[in-house]
């Protein structure tokens, strides 16, 4: 967490150091030089004294790109997932510098939580968690078996020095009720108390687009149907029930799964606690992506909220603000992919040495500090 307003010293530092280097170089009159040291005492006592108020604390989801250990396993599909121990050693790096990174921009501690698709197995969360970049986070997870032949799944990475973990559990989105054979993953549902605030936490990732839209998308609307059956179920208990529903949708802001089944609102007027908020719409409509296909951007990787994170009736962590975790280490800075996602992987699955096809998400909140 961080308390908003701790760089304000820096800058009256080096305004500071503006106002003397100016005396010297134009021999400012010294009524003109105790104006500039006036100005900055009464920025440094009035400014801080208001931005402190406030906590931030930041929450992330990223697909992480087949996300697989060295080792086949028989029951699922993922043989040509399978890396070599060099290369394994090498993403496990890769993602942990991610997982480092997210968050950093705005609060020291980096995301208290982090959503995670195309995870394969506990050992792989084992591994990357122990990796130097994040070990001291000592961050935790919550995983569960998935039915998707592939052997990809969802999970969540948590800092248990901001998060409690009450209960989890996954969730079948049953595909076999529209006639189809091929499972897809689970929406994982993680309940715990976030740095004192009771919150729900539902990490998708909705079926591809294999196959075409028209096929593929009856699927994606009955993910969304799971997740909102869920965020009905615990709003019949508490209708200011916090949840986050989150993941790479194979779906843009604007999609019926969205838009239509979710009911997902993209302003905050008249938001009811019930509703569901999206502010990745209007994103979207700007032109802003976390993955590209074929020349055009796509938002498929979002982080929705019920309106009780935005009419907070308990004074806790309020919507702050959301982003799009582009840095410049995470895209291809040549060639015909420039400006792209970095990927792991090219499309013939030989290692690119990059992060994944998809950034990071990342969505803050605050909350009144304590005096």
């Amino acid at each position: 967490m961080l308390l908003l307003g701790v760089n304000h010293s820096l800058t009256v530092l080096k305004y500071e150091e503006k106002c003397v280097c100016l005396r010297k170089k134009s021999m400012l009159s010294n009524r003109f030089v105790n104006f500039c040291l006036i100005f900055v005492a009464f920025f440094a006592l009035s400014v801080p004294a208001f931005a402190q108020q406030y906590k931030i604390i930041a929450i992330g989801f990223y697909n992480t790109e087949n996300f697989f250990d060295t080792t086949d396993d028989p029951t699922k599909d993922d043989i040509e997932n399978t890396p070599t121990p060099d290369v394994y050693a090498q993403k496990l790096h890769n993602m942990a510098t991610v997982f480092q990174k997210m968050g950093t921009d705005v609060t020291p501690d980096g995301a208290a939580i982090i959503g995670i698709a195309e995870i394969e197995n506990d050992n792989v969360l084992k591994a990357v968690t122990a990796e130097p970049e994040i070990r001291s986070r000592g961050y935790r997870y919550v995983w569960f078996p998935t039915p998707d032949v592939r052997g990809i799944s969802t999970a969540m990475l948590y800092n248990p020095r901001m998060f409690r973990l009450l209960s989890a559990e996954p969730h079948r989105v049953p595909l076999e009720n529209l006639g189809q054979s091929r499972p897809t993953r689970d929406i994982l549902h993680v309940c715990g108390i976030l740095a004192g605030d009771t919150v729900h936490i539902l990490v998708n990732h909705w079926p591809s687009k294999a196959g075409g839209e028209a096929r593929s998308a009856p699927g994606r609307r009955l993910a969304a149907q799971v997740g909102k059956d869920l965020i009905d179920s615990l709003q019949r208990i508490n209708p200011n029930v916090k949840v986050l529903l989150m993941g790479d949708l194979n779906d843009n802001p604007t999609s019926e799964g969205v838009v239509q089944v979710l009911k997902a609102k993209e302003k905050t007027d008249d938001l009811k606690p019930t509703d569901v908020y999206n502010p990745w719409i209007e994103m979207y409509k700007n032109g802003m992506g976390t993955e590209s296909f074929q020349g055009e951007w796509n938002l498929i990787d979002q982080i929705m909220i019920t309106g009780a994170f935005v009419h907070n009736k308990n004074n806790k962590w309020k919507y702050f603000k959301q982003e799009i975790y582009n840095k410049e280490f995470l895209v291809n800075r040549f060639g015909r992919d420039k400006g792209l996602p970095k990927r792991s992987y090219t499309i013939n699955h030989v290692w690119n040495n990059g992060y994944s096809d998809h950034f990071p998400v990342l969505m803050y909140f605050m909350e009144k500090a304590d005096k």
